[in-house]
């Protein structure tokens, strides 16, 4: 009788851990490191795409999870490195790295965006972070070999580090007048949700997906 109330207990506690996925993986903490697409200028806090996407996952049952919005406005690759630096304090196990939009609008040699980039890819591994990296994409009007070369520039690197790779990160959201503000620039409410479901996809699969050893 013992052995049978134990393996209805294991049977009720499977079950349990079935039913609700956060109990299955330890307190993970996602940084989401950006410029202002990422940091939600020109709407609420709790309207932008990080938020959003916890907010997804804490619904699919990952209570503990923890997303940090790493996004500052005007930012450039420049500066990923040591900011990267400032948010080991927060132990993150995931970093979505969503910068170089700023680099391109000023015109940055795409080598220099690519050693930016790569260099703090390289520190988060080090660290036993995992990356998922963010793509973006030059308007046509910076001339077609620079907007190709700088698009390259991220698919390469999701090549050459073998990491989750989202080619682009306004994709179906840039150049949607209803999709942005006024500026033609920066997501709006409604571009920050098809942002967040883009994201959501791929930090969930490796939210359910333990890190290698």
């Amino acid at each position: 009788m013992p052995e049978r109330k134990y393996g209805l207990l294991l049977l009720v506690l499977f079950f349990i851990c079935i039913s609700s996925p956060s109990l299955l993986y330890a307190e993970t903490t996602v940084l989401m490191l950006g410029d202002s697409l990422t940091e939600g200028t020109g709407v609420e806090k709790t309207k932008a795409y990080p938020y959003l996407v916890e907010e997804k996952l804490k619904a699919q049952g990952f209570l503990a999870i923890k997303v940090i919005n790493g996004g500052v406005s005007g930012s450039t690759t420049a500066s990923a490195l040591s900011r990267l630096k400032w948010y080991l304090r927060d132990r993150p196990d995931i970093v979505l790295l969503a910068l170089g939009a700023n680099d391109g609008l000023r015109g940055l040699p795409t080598i220099q965006i690519k050693n930016n980039l790569a260099e703090t890819i390289e520190l988060s591994l080090s660290k036993g972070i995992r990356v998922v990296l963010a793509g973006m994409r030059m308007p046509p009007n910076y001339g077609e070999n620079y907007t190709l070369q700088f698009e390259k520039v991220f698919h390469e690197l999701a090549k050459e580090y073998d990491i989750p790779f989202i080619p682009f990160l306004l994709e179906g959201v840039a150049g949607d007048p209803k999709l942005n503000l006024p500026d033609a620039i920066h997501p709006n409410e409604r571009g920050h949700q098809i942002i967040s479901q883009l994201v959501y996809k791929t930090i969930v699969k490796m939210v359910n997906t333990p890190p290698s050893r």
